[in-house]
């Protein structure tokens, strides 16, 4: 296995460790690479994450993940979905900053 299919594998294990703890059933999932944005999701449990993400620190693997899984709850960004994203991942606006410096 070459070390970015080994990336490819542990980012994809963490997709479906957050998705258990998030009771989210994932029908599809992708990593290819995408122009604009790190992650989508489509109501049917199809998710696409940038391969970009496999070359970040692995600590803001979760920010991407947590984020994209609670769409299938909450369809924007607002209150609900920020005390969502602050139950699970805490202070995630400083992982969110820090994203923000890989875009």
């Amino acid at each position: 296995m070459s070390p970015h299919d080994a990336q490819k594998h542990a980012f994809k294990a963490r997709v479906y460790h957050w998705a258990n703890k998030l009771d989210v059933k994932v029908n599809w999932l992708g990593v290819r690479p995408m122009r604009n944005k790190w992650a989508s999701c489509s109501t049917n449990g199809h998710l696409n994450f940038n391969a970009e993400l496999l070359g970040i620190e692995e600590t803001l693997w979760d920010y991407v993940i947590v984020h994209e899984l609670l769409h299938f709850f909450v369809q924007n960004h607002g209150r609900l979905w920020k005390s969502l994203m602050r139950a699970h991942l805490g202070n995630y606006e400083v992982m969110e900053a820090e994203l923000a410096k890989h875009a």
